[in-house]
């Protein structure tokens, strides 16, 4: 069974090494904690990577950032000094902007389109950009599609309540469309979000649904507006040269277990989704599900700025709305 390492496990991994002399060592990092559920999803994924193989590969899974940092796993995979990791699209920054194409505001609020984005044009695209920049995709693990605006005396839900708004922003294209109803974006990694809240260099926060409660918005905002803006994925690549190297049985346990974790995630994220709302009220908070009504008003300004900025000079990007575009017909 494989094994989920931790720094104070990796003396006694490496003494069992031998152990597993006969079977393909592949260590996996990845930052999440042992409680978020696609940590959870991995472990499963890896376990069935292990079976599918007959037990010719022995994964170890290294999360928490024990064994790299989130900002060095893509370039540790593609130089080879570790055999496999999971990043979100964001985490590729200016070496691939492709990849924050689900940034589209409400692009990939239909879940349908997660259960079919594996075997899309659009996925298989993105894996050539992958492996042209260093790493071979293995594994999509939709995280969440559900997002909040969060603020104080009263919820985001008009174009017109984000007018002057300091809100917290993403990468520009993102931060194009909240600009475009007249917001003032401030982009910022979730981990500063609470004290920027805090202490009012943001008036609002904007996240995944399920972090505004573990990060515990609720002390510092009091209205959250619920809606599909954006969809985040966690993707698990490989360094090509170890994956190549792999045996046909092997690649076809690693094409087998991807698929089956894709739809894990699915579940799994679904179910932390439906929680938070409750969780949020029961900690004094007003929420409000956007009505679809709302949800038009604010893709009609939202939507055709992000693409204008997204794709606007760079025909790989703009490949990648067209794709995302045919995928949600």
């Amino acid at each position: 069974m494989f094994k989920t390492i931790t720094a104070t496990s990796l003396v006694a991994t490496t003494l069992a090494g031998a152990a597993h002399a006969e079977a393909t060592e592949i260590r996996c990092s990845h930052q999440m904690p042992p409680k978020h559920h696609i940590a959870q999803v991995i472990d499963r994924w890896a376990d069935e990577v292990e079976t599918l193989s007959g037990g010719s590969i022995d994964m170890q899974i290294f999360g928490a950032n024990s064994l790299v940092g989130a900002k060095e796993n893509i370039i540790a995979t593609a130089k080879g000094d570790i055999e496999c990791a999971f990043s979100i699209g964001p985490q590729w920054g200016k070496t691939l902007p492709v990849m924050n194409v689900t940034l589209t505001p409400f692009a990939f609020g239909d879940i349908e389109m997660w259960k079919d984005w594996p075997e899309s044009k659009a996925a298989a695209f993105l894996g050539e950009q992958l492996r042209n920049k260093g790493v071979q995709n293995v594994v999509w693990l939709f995280t969440t599609n559900t997002s909040v605006f969060s603020s104080n005396d009263g919820f985001l839900l008009r174009p017109e309540d984000f007018d002057g708004v300091k809100v917290r922003g993403l990468i520009p294209a993102f931060n194009a469309s909240l600009e475009a109803l007249g917001a003032a974006p401030v982009s910022m990694s979730g981990s500063k979000v609470y004290e920027a809240l805090s202490t009012g260099v943001i008036d609002a926060g904007f996240t995944d649904i399920a972090a505004a409660v573990s990060r515990k918005y609720y002390e510092v905002q009091d209205h959250f507006t619920v809606l599909p803006a954006i969809s985040v994925y966690f993707h698990g690549y490989m360094n090509p040269r170890f994956y190549d190297g792999l045996s046909d049985d092997q690649k076809a346990a690693l094409s087998e277990a991807g698929a089956k974790a894709a739809t894990w995630a699915i579940e799994a994220s679904q179910a932390a989704a439906e929680a938070a709302p409750e969780q949020l009220r029961e900690k004094g908070a007003a929420v409000h599900i956007a009505t679809e009504e709302e949800i038009k008003a604010l893709e009609a300004i939202m939507r055709p700025a992000f693409d204008r900025a997204f794709g606007g000079g760079d025909p790989v990007s703009q490949t990648m709305v067209d794709l995302v575009k045919d995928l949600g017909q």
